[in-house]
């Protein structure tokens, strides 16, 4: 019998009204779960006791070392399931175990890390004149709406909530329908670690639907989501209406740069992590790489080597040795496939990969066409087709595809890196550390990462430098300041003799009189 979730409601499992979620394992197209959706009674009620919570401040007038002590808990709590999480995270998503061993452990950084921004942050006095003194709190905004993707269903999930528990606030958490059974078992450890009871909500169901409820409901003072840029917008324009705040981190294409005196070892390895990490299916995905053309053929050959290497040890998800999985549905994988086979079309040059796979894997006898396993693909021009002309090289893949092109100065390079409409994530690879300032200036992203990529700490924003990739930032202290608003406190500390003397301001006669 199929485990079937139930959403995370008051504090314990609750049955929702709305339809049931079929939850698939992306490498074998087996149903591996059912779990219960929000209707829009679900989300009525769960805003309602979310906000009655905050209201209470049970959690949001809570110590900063009360709530600094339970996300510290959290943390601990979060250590001992990682083998559970990091199996059901496998399954859901179709991630290699390598790649989920490496990214759940690191999770608890963030809980300790808001968990030290509570013990340590220091009030601001500002420099008030008189005899009066002038504080700033920051205070929790209320019930807040969190909407996570199918890639990084944890990650995302606890780089969103930890800020915003530890601001004070009640958050409701609706997950990806692919892939909420980890976000789900989040509700358990929070209240094992001392998180009141409706402080942490999750709902599951879909976006037009559920999502459409929570972002509409007038009692959420935040939205924050991660996903596509269009549904970034249609989020957008609802949120407006309501003044309600809002960050989004949306789409990106990200370019990679190589400069001719970079180390080509180094910076095809890069490449392949930024390219063909969770199958290509992250908003920094470094799916535009730009070289020299002095070292193209040598990083084309080296590139190619190393596709072909993923490619030949891709096996079961949960074997230990797999190099990649497949990409999450058979919609992602129709989508991939349009992109490639357009550039194909065009007479772009496809030189590996560029077609789902079949057959068996060599490593375990995984049969590939049960799931949505698609190769690692590299895309060049031709003398039939600059590349620079096919969708591939505009839209955002969401897959396991990259476009290989040449420059021949520095200000091409920063021209072809900035055609683009997003503005997430970029890299560059040199040894040249006056070129690293120099270019790194000029690539307009939110983040530019210089020989590496993909790194992501807590303690540093993570947003995108143009709409098309989103709004506002996570990580570091901007996170924890946009889930709380900035309440100013004036003191009067003059005596009343002081005070009677200037600040009659209807007495008898003219005379100095203050104002501000």
């Amino acid at each position: 019998m199929k485990t079937v979730y139930q959403l995370w409601v008051e504090g314990k499992e609750t049955a929702g009204n709305g339809e049931i979620i079929q939850v698939e394992n992306p490498a074998t197209g087996e149903i591996i779960a059912q779990c219960h959706s929000a209707s829009d009674e679900d989300v009525e009620a769960a805003v309602q006791h979310a906000h009655k919570v905050y209201k209470s401040g049970v959690w949001s007038k809570a110590s900063r070392h009360v709530r600094a002590d339970v996300l510290d808990k959290v943390a601990e709590l979060l250590t001992e399931s990682l083998p559970s999480l990091i199996a059901l995270e496998v399954d859901q998503t179709g991630r290699a175990i390598r790649e989920m061993k490496a990214q759940v452990p690191s999770l608890v950084r963030w809980f300790r890390y808001y968990a030290s921004v509570l013990r340590t942050e220091e009030c601001s006095v500002l420099p008030t004149s008189g005899k009066l003194h002038n504080w700033i709190d920051r205070v929790a905004l209320g019930v807040v709406v969190q909407i996570t993707p199918f890639n990084h269903p944890l990650l995302i999930a606890v780089k969103k909530l930890a800020p915003a528990l530890a601001a004070g606030n009640s958050v409701i958490l609706k997950p990806s329908e692919l892939t909420p059974i980890t976000s789900l078992l989040l509700g358990p450890i929070l209240s094992k670690a001392g998180l009141p009871d409706g402080a942490f909500t999750v709902l599951p169901g879909l976006g037009a639907t559920t999502g459409k409820a929570l972002v509409s409901h007038r009692l959420v003072r935040k939205v924050d989501v991660t996903g596509g840029t269009n549904a970034g917008r249609a989020i957008g324009s609802i949120v407006g209406g309501n003044l309600t705040r809002y960050t989004a981190e949306l789409g990106g294409k990200a370019p990679l740069v190589i400069f001719k005196d970079a180390s080509i070892d180094a910076a095809v390895n890069g490449v392949a992590f930024g390219s063909f990490i969770a199958s290509g299916q992250t908003c920094v995905a470094a799916t535009r790489i730009i070289v020299h053309k002095d070292i193209i053929g040598q990083v084309t050959a080296a590139l190619k080597a190393k596709a072909e290497s993923i490619y030949e040890r891709m096996a079961a998800p949960t074997h230990p040795e797999s190099t990649m999985g497949p990409l999450i549905s058979a919609k992602q994988l129709a989508n991939v496939e349009a992109l490639v086979n357009d550039a194909g079309q065009s007479g772009a040059n496809i030189l590996c990969g560029g077609q789902r796979m079949t057959g068996t894997s060599p490593v375990d006898g995984t049969d590939f066409s049960k799931g949505y396993f698609y190769s690692p693909t590299i895309i060049t021009s031709s003398k039939d087709c600059n590349v620079l002309t096919t969708r591939v090289w505009k839209e955002e893949a969401f897959g396991p595809a990259i476009v290989l092109v040449s420059f021949d100065s520095d200000e091409e390079a920063v021209q072809l890196a900035n055609d683009s409409e997003y503005g997430l994530g970029a890299a560059l690879w040199t040894t040249d550390l006056s070129k690293a300032f120099r270019i790194s200036e000029e690539i307009d992203a939110g983040i530019v990462w210089v020989n590496t990529h993909h790194r992501n700490d807590p303690s540093s924003p993570w947003g995108g430098a143009s709409t098309s990739s989103g709004v506002g930032s996570e990580n570091g202290l901007d996170a924890y300041h946009a889930y709380t608003t900035a309440k100013s406190t004036i003191i009067n500390y003059a005596s009343t003799g002081e005070s009677l003397a200037a600040d009659d301001w209807f007495r008898v006669g003219t005379g100095n009189i203050r104002y501000g």
